[in-house]
């Protein structure tokens, strides 16, 4: 029997990255470290996020008491898997002083084996303050390498993963871009490789590059990042240009968020997100560990 889901029961969050639609119907739109905090923080029983897999369960380990759903349960960051245990064990075997830094986009069973867990808006803080030396930084080898940069101090580590959508970007994209408008300030996503971030004149979360935006007295920006956030943009800066280095920049993923997914969860089309509990109890710790150091 199929259980309907009365709104007003229910908060519902949406990446930057989700359709534009969505994000007008959404609660709460932000990057994941800021859903995240919105998570924790709801009174509401029930919590719809228009996201991908690993956010879900972020939300679920987070909230282990409230119901939450995807409304594209087989949407699923690539990033996602591209570590495993078996490299975290070898590397805790082998390097003394090591702290395990798990990037979100991570599966739970990733985020299970890690001493904390980052996002791309607080990375850097939060490994700032890890006693430890060493740092291994997984999956996601550009941001790895972005925070690294930001701390000389820490010997850093790196897994093979990258975002796909992101990893794509290329020196070569990003100049023919800022030749095709000169004017224009280039944002790029942590994410990106080194020679992209490189060219720009901010580097960091979706979230920061948004803020960033804002403040600037530039008028015109060039986004290195996935293209639904230049909904939020668009919208808290309408006098200002923003366009993306690529027509393409879009995860396929993110954009299996449709309105119609969105309104089948609460006609009760939706099916729980669950996470093993031994797994959500030690991915639980790593998550609340990131929320505290990055106060």
């Amino acid at each position: 029997m199929k259980e309907t889901i009365n709104r007003a029961d229910a908060l519902v969050l949406a990446h930057y990255y989700a359709p534009d639609a969505v994000q007008a119907e959404a609660d709460f739109v932000g990057d994941s470290f800021a859903l995240a905090q919105k998570a924790v923080a709801s009174d509401k029983p029930v919590i719809v996020f228009c996201g991908v897999s690993f956010m879900g369960e972020s939300a679920k380990i987070l909230c282990p008491d409230k119901r939450v759903y995807l409304p594209a349960p087989d949407a699923r960051c690539p990033m996602a898997d591209m570590a495993t245990e078996e490299e975290i064990l070898h590397m805790r075997g082998t390097v003394d002083d090591l702290a395990v830094v798990v990037y979100v986009n991570s599966s739970a069973r990733l985020k299970a084996q890690a001493d904390v867990v980052v996002t791309s808006a607080n990375a850097v803080k939060v490994v700032s303050r890890l006693k430890e030396k060493n740092i291994y930084f997984i999956p996601d080898k550009n941001l790895g390498a972005f925070v690294a940069e930001q701390l000389p101090e820490k010997h850093f580590y790196f897994g093979h993963g990258c975002c796909p959508i992101h990893n794509a970007t290329t020196e070569r994209e990003a100049r023919e871009a800022l030749s095709r408008h000169p004017g224009a300030l280039l944002l790029s996503h942590a994410e990106c490789p080194e020679a992209v971030r490189a060219l720009s004149a901010f580097v960091g979360s979706t979230a920061g590059m948004i803020a960033y935006a804002e403040k600037s007295a530039a008028q015109e920006f060039l986004i290195a990042t996935e293209a639904g956030t230049l909904y939020d943009l668009r919208r808290r800066c309408p006098d200002k240009k923003f366009y993306t280095t690529r027509e393409d920049f879009l995860c396929a993923n993110m954009k299996k968020n449709t309105p119609e997914a969105l309104r089948s969860v609460f006609a009760g089309g939706g099916i729980p997100v669950e996470v093993d509990e031994n797994i959500a109890v030690r991915a639980r710790r790593a998550l609340r560990r990131m929320l505290e150091l990055a106060q």
